[in-house]
């Protein structure tokens, strides 16, 4: 399997296993983005939440979301794993000891501000 790790305008395809760990995922990007494990920082673009470091992709779920349906008592919980292709958002530690901000530059993005600055291609 493999995952999509993002950061601005860059895009990681990352083979892995489900049961590698966080951590594990991190060693292998701490040579393309030149930057060790400890700073560096994964999380799930549509929740925010950061994976940990010693679970495994087949461990990391999203806390549950609770959802009641048309009044009856029914309980929908939503349990995200990171699966084959997935898409996780990289941040780095900035000299503040902070992490940046999640920052994921979509296609459009990109095209928009290409035009803008009245580039050719």
């Amino acid at each position: 399997m493999y995952i999509r790790v993002k950061r601005s305008k860059t895009t990681y395809f990352i083979r892995c296993k489900p049961t590698d760990k966080i951590l594990d995922i991190k060693h292998k990007l701490q040579e393309l983005v030149d930057q060790p494990a400890n700073n560096q920082r994964l999380i799930v673009p549509a929740t925010g939440e950061v994976l940990e470091d010693l679970r495994t992709l087949a461990d990391q779920k999203m806390l549950p979301l609770v959802l009641t349906v048309l009044t009856i008592f029914y309980n929908l919980f939503y349990i995200f794993q990171v699966e084959n292709d997935a898409v996780v958002a990289l941040t780095l530690r900035k000299d503040d000891n902070e992490f940046e901000e999640v920052n994921i530059v979509r296609p459009n993005d990109f095209y928009q501000t290409r035009d803008a600055d009245g580039a050719n291609w």
